[in-house]
């Protein structure tokens, strides 16, 4: 056994404890984490922008993979610290250190925590800060993790103000991932929409791409650029009010869809898990409707109220709060969610004011949203009966007759380890029967391509016999009433042919569980398995399997003598064993995990991709998409 004692507890000192446990402080290493730098310093400009410093931000990506994010701000402070060194050192290698936490130094900021700058540089190669503040330009160079390889110094003069941050990740850690520059670009466009007096400009250097963003009419211009190309029901509402020092700011429009889509921002920040200020907004909105409708009598006493998921119905609205540092909870370092109580009775009290004046003045458009919603708790109540009938086994199509066809349950009772494969054809289906782990694996076998849900209602959700029976498999609900929390399964997988055709049926599956079991993708519970494309014989040895193009080609450089490589057509090709212990064998398998990282982008690819309008769908795929002929098998 290891010793354990005194000498077995290791202090990490410094920025050390970033490199050792990076995911405690930017969540991951992959995609995501890589980015997640760029947004640490990037809040940092905007910051300066939410307390009148400075209008304007860059961000390029350079040739050697590093980034360079500069603002017009006051600059970083140059004096010396109190600790004996340079502030500029102190603010890049000292967690915690940083101008947020004294009331005096920002009002209002998203980087609460005061870690960002000091963790970018832990997780950088190469890090370079020019300062451009009191008539002089200053600079500090740092190198592998945080170590101070140039002090700062004077370097010139100037007039302007403002900081430069160029930072080269260590890659040793972020593997397999680069700068995305789409992705840099659809958040920044985000951050425009929400500061008026901000104009934005991203460069990448190396594929010679850039752009500008500047939106005079901020959160309106946001609503409008989510609805784009569907069919509205009214121009875009705009509330603002100030309670208790926090400014909210929100823009609201519904459309003829069936889905709603709420976007909430605190300090400039996305707070994509929601929070109080999010629950104030479903409330006081939920109470404006229905106050507003038993004044005019479209709801009786006996009726019952409108629900909130009746009043969302079709809505996409952008919320927006301005809260100070002496107020701000946000939950984590990645500050998804926010915990402020107070901002909860303060949106809410400013959605209802606001709100209910606006009905009362334009009564045309109140009634246009109110028979939507009307309609929706009509459809809501059926489809519920109709849920509750199948349960009890009272209904011609109970739950019980839908599934006993095509669903092979899991027999055991861990719902957490158990999965549902929802496999394309009833050929494969079989197979996955018969070789599968029967205590935790279900498999429902589907027949071709299923109903684009893009523009479905519940209703239609109901007359369809292979979605409604994944809803039964499942056994959540669906829609509003869907809690991921209630589902038979820990996973549900996708399993198609590696062709056309399977990618058809992953991406129909998968609009379908974003516009009706959108937590299920938010918990991380929807994934996509990978089959192999290829299967290689090597003399005697047995097949050994290849994911995909790129693996064979590494794989054809260490292969000797003669060997035979069959690319794969379906599922149906394999037996049950290979099928099992190349595609859902825990232990050998690949699966996708469908993540849910921008719900504004999110909404607008579905509605572009998956709606009825061709010639946006034409554009975009031809601006984004390669189409290239590669077939070893054709020469």
């Amino acid at each position: 056994m290891t010793k354990y004692d005194a000498s077995s507890i290791k202090i990490l000192e410094g920025l050390e404890a970033v490199r050792k446990r990076p995911g405690m402080y930017i969540g991951s290493t992959d995609k995501r984490g890589l980015h997640h730098l760029v947004w640490e310093i990037v809040d940092n400009a905007i910051d300066e922008v939410i307390n009148g410093y400075g209008d304007t931000i860059k961000i390029t990506i350079n040739p050697d993979e590093s980034i360079t994010v500069s603002d017009n701000g006051r600059g970083v402070p140059i004096g010396m610290h109190e600790s004996g060194k340079s502030t500029p050192e102190v603010i890049y290698t000292v967690l915690h250190a940083g101008g947020k936490f004294e009331s005096d130094g920002y009002k209002v900021s998203g980087g609460l925590h005061g870690v960002g700058a000091s963790v970018v540089n832990a997780l950088s190669k190469k890090m370079d800060v020019t300062i451009y503040t009191d008539g002089k330009i200053s600079n500090i160079r740092f190198c592998d993790g945080g170590k101070v390889e140039s002090p700062l110094k004077t370097i010139g003069e100037t007039k302007k103000t403002g900081t430069t941050v160029t930072f080269l990740p260590d890659y040793e850690m972020f593997k397999n991932t680069s700068f995305s520059y789409t992705t840099i670009v659809e958040r920044m466009q985000e951050s425009a929409f929400l500061l008026p007096n901000l104009t934005v400009q991203i460069e990448d250097v190396t594929d010679k791409k850039a752009c500008e963003f500047h939106y005079e009419n901020g959160l309106v211009s946001f609503v409008e650029y989510i609805n784009e190309g569907k069919n509205v029901l009214h121009k875009v509402m705009s509330f603002s009010g100030v309670k208790n020092d926090i400014e909210v700011n929100i823009a609201l429009q519904y459309s003829e869809s069936y889905n709603e889509n709420i976007l909430s921002f605190v300090n400039n920040v996305k707070t994509g898990d929601g929070g109080s200020h999010e629950v104030g907004f479903k409330t006081g909105i939920t109470k404006a409707f229905n106050d507003y409708a038993k004044a005019n009598n479209l709801i009786k006493g006996r009726d019952g109220n409108l629900e909130g998921s009746d009043v969302r119905e079709g809505l996409s609205a952008v919320i927006s709060l301005k809260i100070p540092e002496r107020l701000l909870q946000f939950e984590g370092q990645t500050k998804g969610k926010l915990g402020t109580p107070e901002a909860k009775s303060v949106t809410e009290s400013i959605i209802y004011e606001n709100l209910k004046f606006f009905l009362e003045e334009n009564k045309e458009v109140a009634l246009s949203i109110l028979d939507k919603a009307l309609k929706s708790k009509v459809a809501r109540e059926a489809a519920r009966k109709a849920r509750e009938a199948a349960r009890k086994g009272t209904s011609k199509n109970s739950k019980e007759r839908v599934l006993s066809e095509k669903l092979a349950k899991a027999t055991g009772r861990n719902y957490e380890k158990n999965e549902l494969f929802l496999v394309e054809g009833d050929s494969a289906g079989g197979s996955a029967k018969l070789y599968r782990n029967r205590e935790t694996q279900a498999i429902m076998p589907l027949r071709g391509k299923v109903l684009n849900c893009e523009k479905a209602s519940t209703n239609d959700i109901a007359s369809n016999a292979e979605l409604k029976q994944i809803e039964y498999a499942i056994g959540a609900g669906l829609g509003a009433d869907f809690d991921p929390k209630d589902s038979n399964y820990g996973k549900v997988i996708i399993m198609t042919d590696a062709d056309v055709d399977g990618s058809h049926i992953q991406i129909l599956l998968i609009t379908f569980f974003y516009r009706f079991m959108r937590p299920l993708i938010e918990a991380g519970m929807l994934y996509i398995a990978n089959p192999p494309l290829y299967s290689i014989e090597v003399g005697n040895k047995g097949k050994e399997y290849i994911a995909d193009d790129d693996e064979l080609e590494e794989r054809k450089k260490t292969l000797k003598g003669n060997y035979k490589v069959s690319r794969f057509k379906g599922l149906g090709e394999m037996d049950a064993e290979e099928l099992y212990s190349t595609t859902m064998d825990p232990a050998n398998r690949r699966l996708m995990r469908v993540n849910l990282t921008d719900a504004a982008i999110a909404e607008k690819r579905i509605h572009l991709l998956m709606g009825d309008q061709v010639e946006p769908r034409k554009e975009w795929i031809n601006e984004n998409v390669d189409f290239t002929l590669e077939d070893d098998f054709r020469k």
